[in-house]
């Protein structure tokens, strides 16, 4: 089950082929691959385990910016974020924050049609990367 806010969908691939095929879309559609993080690895230095969990961060400041002009409070949670995971079964999911629930979170008003277009982009993402 997903965090409150999180869309979860399922991949077909494992979690760094998830990632790839994310970073591959993303490069494609001119957005800005920040950072990649693989928290399993990270635990590992902690001498502990982990099951497979990569953070992709990214963004585009044409879309972001005018999300924080209208709720400056929304960069908290900007850059967008792509959790992949594995979870005890062995399913991966792809992860990401749901527009609408960052503007309720946020109380972002007068930003509808940017946040559609960042709610139709990120399912877009998600699909590619997980089919």
């Amino acid at each position: 089950m997903a965090a409150d806010g999180l869309i979860a969908v399922k991949s077909n691939h494992s979690v760094a082929a998830t990632a790839d095929k994310l970073e591959a879309v993303l490069n494609e559609k001119g957005m800005k691959v920040m950072n990649r993080i693989n928290h399993a690895t990270g635990s590992e230095s902690a001498g502990m385990e982990l099951r497979p969990t990569e953070l992709v961060i990214f963004g585009n400041p044409e879309v972001g910016t005018p999300l924080m002009q209208c709720a400056q409070s929304v960069a908290v949670d900007l850059p967008q974020k792509a959790l992949i995971w594995e979870d005890e079964e062995g399913q991966v999911w792809f992860g990401y924050n749901n527009p609408e629930y960052l503007k309720a979170r946020h109380a972002i008003e007068g930003c509808d049609a940017g946040l559609e277009k960042v709610s139709g982009a990120l399912a877009g993402f998600a699909k590619a990367a997980t089919h």
